[in-house]
């Protein structure tokens, strides 16, 4: 007879429910081990593609990536289905690394408020250029359009509080107008224009940036007096 069965039912099913428990213990042990497996395979081939990026400028290929991060083609895949998707979760980790400054207080003198909001803008800038430059022809997925949308509305945000009193006396025409002007003007592909194609220095970038931003702001609040 089994021990079973001459103990009491009780204590029988007390030692069957002890035996089940531990093998969905050890069921347990083993899925969450995959699960941290998993867990690190991918952030190993986010943090791969990153790097790639930052040194070259240019979207890895697959095959590229999984060298680097020393997983399989196989594991790419099965994390991120394809390399658009890819990109898209670098975009987002990139994007989740920035420090992004303080709001410029609109209480401070103009000149001020320039050089901070150039300033805080081109720190932000400078480090996604690369990341810009690799999107080439991943600009138009739908993804990717979304968050360049986003970008564009959160530094149409940070302007009109940086310049508020002054954004407060404009018509919603001229306030619209002027806030398109500067978006187009400090946009990211005119910081690249600058750091990439003429090769200007961080400092020299900026500076040029704050004229324009001078300039616009003048314009813009001098038409708006004279109306």
């Amino acid at each position: 007879m089994t021990e079973a069965a001459v103990q009491p039912r009780g204590n029988a099913v007390a030692q069957s429910s002890e035996a089940g428990m531990g093998d969905m213990g050890r069921d347990t042990g083993r899925s969450d081990g995959r699960n941290r497996r998993a867990a690190e395979t991918r952030r190993k081939i986010i943090a791969a593609a990153k790097a790639m990026i930052v040194e070259t400028s240019t979207a890895p290929t697959v095959v590229a990536v999984a060298k680097r991060a020393d997983v399989s083609v196989r594991s790419v895949f099965q994390h991120f289905g394809d390399v658009e998707s890819l990109f898209v979760t670098v975009v987002d980790s990139v994007r989740d690394d920035l420090v992004v400054p303080p709001p410029t207080p609109s209480n401070r003198p103009m000149a001020s408020r320039i050089v901070s909001v150039v300033e805080n803008l081109a720190q932000v800038f400078d480090k996604i250029v690369p990341l810009r430059v690799a999107a080439g022809q991943f600009v138009n997925h739908p993804a990717l359009t979304e968050r360049a949308k986003v970008s564009k509305d959160q530094l149409r945000e940070a302007t009109l509080e940086a310049f508020a009193p002054e954004f407060g006396a404009l018509s919603e025409q001229a306030k619209e107008e002027l806030l398109d002007a500067i978006g187009a003007a400090l946009s990211l592909e005119a910081w690249i224009v600058l750091r990439r194609r003429d090769g200007l220095s961080f400092e020299r970038a900026t500076a040029v940036w704050r004229l324009t931003l001078e300039a616009l702001l003048a314009h813009g609040f001098t038409a708006a007096a004279t109306e």
